[in-house]
C-alpha cells in the first residue's frame, strides 16, 4: 500500500484540473434532478416522505455515469505510456491501484453529496425517516464503489476507454440484472437450486433496494465491500502482469 496518499493526491486534483469534474458533475446533478422529480414523480406522491422516487433511479444512472470516471483509470495511463514512469516511482502497485480508485471513489462521492438538497426538499414538505435516507446514501456510495472497482479492473486491461467503457456497463448491466424476477425464473428451468441462489445473491439491485429501505444487513455491506477489495486485488495483479 506504500505511496497511496501521494497517487490519490494527485489523481483527485487532477479531476479538477480539467473541465472532466465539472462535466460530470453538472450532469449527475441535472440527471439525479430528473429522474427524482419528473419521472420519479416525487410531488405526486401523496403523504409520502422519502426518497424512494431518488434512490430508484441510483442504479441506472451509475450504470453510464460510473463507467465513463472508470474507464480513464488505468486505459490512459497505458495508451500514453506513463503507466511504466508511475511503476517505477517508490510506490507499491497496490497502493497506486488503491489511491487511484480511492481519488475516483472521492469524487463520486463528492458529486453524491452536492445532492443534499433533493434531501433538505423532502425534509421542509415533510418528516421523512432521515436514518433510512442516511442509509440510502450510504447503499448508493457503496454501489458506486462498486462500479468503479470492476470499471478498474477492465480499465486495467486494455489501452482502449471506449472498450474499458462498454465493457464495464455490460458487466455492471448483468450484476444488475441478476436479481430481477424473470432472470431467477430464466434460470430455474435449467439450473440447480444452489447456482440459481448465487447468481440472484449478486445482484446490485436487490442489496442495494434493501439498504436504500434503511435495513443494512452486514452481509449486503460485505457484499460490496469484498467486491471493491477482491476487484483492486484482481487489478493489482493485472498491472504487475502488464508490467512483466
Amino acid at each position: 500500500m506504500q505511496g497511496w496518499i501521494s497517487v490519490f493526491r494527485r489523481e483527485f486534483a487532477g479531476y479538477f484540473a480539467t473541465p472532466v469534474a465539472l462535466v460530470f458533475i453538472v450532469i449527475f446533478l441535472i440527471l439525479a434532478g430528473v429522474f427524482t422529480f419528473e419521472l420519479g414523480g416525487f410531488y405526486g406522491r401523496y403523504q409520502q416522505a422519502d426518497l424512494r422516487p431518488f434512490f430508484d433511479f441510483h442504479p441506472w444512472l451509475y450504470l453510464f455515469l460510473i463507467p465513463a470516471l472508470a474507464m480513464r483509470l488505468w486505459a490512459e495511463e497505458r495508451r500514453q505510456g506513463t503507466i511504466e514512469l508511475l511503476l517505477t516511482l517508490p510506490i507499491a502497485p497496490f497502493g497506486a491501484v488503491l489511491g487511484k480508485f480511492l481519488a475516483a471513489w472521492a469524487f463520486a462521492g463528492l458529486a453524491l453529496a452536492l445532492t443534499f438538497p433533493i434531501w433538505w426538499t423532502v425534509g421542509f414538505l415533510g418528516e421523512p425517516d432521515h436514518g433510512a435516507i442516511l442509509t440510502g446514501y450510504l447503499g448508493s456510495f457503496l454501489m458506486a464503489g462498486s462500479f468503479l472497482a470492476i470499471g478498474s479492473v477492465l480499465s486495467a486491461c486494455t489501452k482502449s476507454q471506449v472498450v474499458a467503457f462498454i465493457i464495464t456497463i455490460v458487466v455492471c448491466l448483468v450484476l444488475l440484472l441478476a436479481g430481477l424476477p424473470p432472470v431467477v425464473n430464466f434460470l430455474k428451468g435449467w439450473a440447480s437450486p444452489p447456482i440459481v441462489e448465487a447468481i440472484s445473491g449478486m445482484s446490485f439491485l436487490t442489496r442495494f433496494e434493501n439498504i436504500s429501505r434503511g435495513v443494512v444487513e452486514l452481509r449486503d455491506l460485505f457484499y460490496f465491500l469484498s467486491l471493491i477489495a477482491a476487484c483492486l486485488a484482481m487489478t493489482s495483479w493485472v498491472i504487475e502482469a502488464k508490467k512483466s
